[in-house]
Parts: structure tokens; sequence; C-alpha cells
């Protein structure tokens, strides 16, 4: 069976809600309005943490300067976030 390497949870759980934020996403607001169930935001984060583009989400995320209109397309998460929106 394939084994995954995970990154990090901590770091890709702030990475996620990071990416969010940049986008006026909150993922809260959306989980209590049932937009995003507690299983698709634990998804989410593992996925990120599956996905090998920490470094360029970091490097998004340090040069933005307004508010973003969709994710970055090398986000696993972007479809997500961009429904969410």
């Amino acid at each position: 069976m394939l084994q995954i390497s995970l990154g990090d949870i901590e770091k890709h759980f702030w990475l996620t809600r990071s990416v969010a934020r940049c986008m006026d996403v909150s993922l809260s607001e959306a989980m209590a309005e049932g937009r995003l169930t507690e299983q698709g935001y634990a998804e989410m984060v593992t996925r990120c943490r599956a996905a090998d583009c920490h470094r360029q989400c970091e490097l998004w995320l340090a040069t933005r300067q307004a508010c973003a209109e969709a994710a970055p397309e090398f986000c696993a998460n972007a479809d997500v976030l961009n429904r969410l929106k």
C-alpha cells in the first residue's frame, strides 16, 4: 500500500486558514452556516498536508496586499475555497 508523507498538522491548519482569510472567507463562519462540515474542514487540512506546495503557499501569503478573488491555482483546496467565496 502506498503511503503519503503528511506535513505538520499545525502548520497546514494555519496555511489553510490563512489562504481562506486572504480570500475573505471565514472557515468558522462557513461551518456555523452549514456550508462546510467539520469533516470537510478536516479533509481540507489533510489535503493541504498531503500536497507539496507549502513553499509556494507561504510565498503567496507573504505577497498578498489585497483580498484575493480566488485561491491560487496550485492550492490543493482551491475548488473548496473558491466555492466558499
